[in-house]
């Protein structure tokens, strides 16, 4: 019954958002194990979104900078074959070779200056808790299996995209790996062009969502 109520109240905050103002993001996801990203900052917020990457992708390359670690954050990254401590102040060169960045200071001027140079690099940058600097954001994950669902609020609440997933990750079954897998088999044994692929999986899975 909450997971119910829950899932009704913020389908009705979604919908008034909506009609107010729209959701211009484009979602993508990274394959991270070939991208370089650079988190500067050792501390909690940094400790938090390395958590989030290597949560997602555990071969997930990353330099992390910062003049101190939070030792949470040393014991996280002690087995992650590809993540690499500079213990350091942050300067431009770190930018070199990157493709996303993370400022996770809590230093705002600090912030902002990483931002400068992310810019001046044209690397990708995202500005812990300053949605207007940020070129990407790190979304609520939902993830069973194969499935990954990611949830953007657009960065209006992080808290709502953290109800969602509560509500998903309850309601999506853990068989749903058992489908995908079973799906990729017929799909790789259609005859026809995409065009009747296409058509042919939209009838195989029609029970999925038929409503008796």
């Amino acid at each position: 019954m909450m997971g119910y109520v829950t899932a009704r109240n913020l389908s009705c905050v979604i919908s008034n958002s909506t009609i107010m103002e729209e959701n211009h993001l484009f979602p993508v996801f990274f394959k991270l194990n070939r991208l370089h990203v650079l988190v500067v900052g050792g501390g909690n917020i940094g400790h938090e979104k390395v958590n989030a990457l290597l949560e997602n992708c555990p071969q997930a390359n990353i330099t992390i900078v910062a003049t101190w670690f939070l030792p949470e954050l040393t014991e996280l990254v002690r087995h992650a074959p590809n993540v690499e401590l500079i213990q350091k102040p942050f300067s431009c060169g770190d930018m070199l070779g990157k493709d996303l960045a993370i400022a996770a200071t809590n230093d705002r001027e600090l912030n902002m200056y990483i931002w400068e140079k992310a810019k001046c690099s044209r690397v990708l940058i995202n500005v812990a808790d300053t949605p207007e600097l940020c070129d990407f954001y790190l979304g609520s994950i939902v993830q069973k299996g194969h499935l990954k669902i990611a949830i953007s609020t657009n960065g209006k609440s992080p808290t709502v995209a953290k109800r969602l997933k509560e509500v998903l990750q309850e309601v999506i079954p853990g068989s749903i790996n058992d489908v995908l897998d079973k799906l990729q088999v017929i799909r790789d044994r259609l005859k026809g062009d995409f065009t009747e692929k296409v058509k042919q999986l939209n009838r195989i899975t029609d029970v999925l969502v038929r409503k008796d």
